[in-house]
């Protein structure tokens, strides 16, 4: 052992001897060389080589000096998308539909209770206005704008998500499970028209 840490390279031989020998157990003789360089370096190279097949395996260390850095993955940062303000949204309005107020844009829709009577792409107008609202003006109802309407198009004739109504009578043997969903109708409002001639109010200086 202490001849394999000199500078020299050195042989081993293994001759193996059955004692029935025959073609399945004949083996050559397989000559093994370990180069091992001394002193050790940073770059450490291992060779190993047979006769028979005729491979050769090669180790190799790199100095970490050499290793070549991995490449940066650069993310593109998101940019905040500019959110396009469709046209018309300069006025806006508070109208009654059912008993319930909305505020109405237009160009947007709205879910109302169900309107009777009223099919897909009808158009309709909402006359009960309580506020019409601008950039420079005000004005608000007494009850309503007169004069004011809200132009709209039936877009569509829905179903709320299903509410369940669940009904419990303790020592009864009362148990009810109901599922219930309220009409409602989508509309778009196309139009804001009807209140310039109105008096617009103005805050007190």
């Amino acid at each position: 052992m202490a001849s394999a840490l000199s500078t020299s390279p050195t042989t081993f031989t293994s001759s193996p001897r059955l004692a029935n020998p025959s073609p399945l157990h004949s083996l050559p003789s397989i000559h093994l060389r370990l180069s091992l360089p001394i002193p050790p370096i940073r770059g450490l190279t291992l060779s190993l080589s047979s006769r028979r097949p005729p491979q050769k395996w090669l180790l190799s260390a790199v100095p970490e000096s050499l290793e070549a850095e991995p490449e940066a993955v650069v993310e593109e940062e998101m940019k905040p998308s500019k959110i396009s303000i469709p046209k018309g949204e300069e006025v806006f309005a508070v109208v009654m539909v059912g008993g319930r107020q909305y505020i109405v844009f237009p160009g947007r829709f709205i879910y109302t209770q169900r309107l009777k009577g009223a099919d897909e792409s009808d158009k309709i107008i909402l006359n009960k206005v309580l506020l019409v609202g601008t950039k420079k003006e005000t004005y608000i109802g007494k009850p309503v704008v007169e004069n004011a309407a809200v132009h709209a198009v039936v877009e569509e004739q829905g179903l709320n998500k299903k509410v369940i109504v669940y009904k419990y009578k303790k020592r009864k043997n009362y148990r009810r499970n109901i599922g219930h969903r309220q009409p409602n109708t989508r509309i778009r409002i196309t139009g804001i028209t009807g209140y310039q001639d109105y008096l617009a109010s103005t805050l007190p200086a």
